[in-house]
């Protein structure tokens, strides 16, 4: 599994908190890149439910990773 920007973006306004199950059926009826639905089909179904896209990718990154000051403009 893996992730970059560009797919974790894909589920930025998914239902959170969600599941495998309902996660998957978002990328599915969004039309996802396939790398997207093959990353949630190849997590651990524990009945486990997600709160946000850092559940999955922990190192997905936030505003306060880019050096952008909105202040200033």
């Amino acid at each position: 599994m893996y992730w970059t920007l560009e797919l974790a973006t894909k589920l930025e306004d998914a239902p959170w908190p969600a599941t495998r199950d309902e996660l998957l059926d978002y990328a599915i009826r969004s039309g996802a890149p396939m790398e997207v639905i093959e990353n949630l089909q190849e997590i651990d179904d524990e009945g486990e439910t997600y709160d946000s896209i850092m559940d999955l990718w922990p190192d997905y990154p936030t505003k306060e990773d880019f050096f952008f000051n909105e202040d200033e403009y």
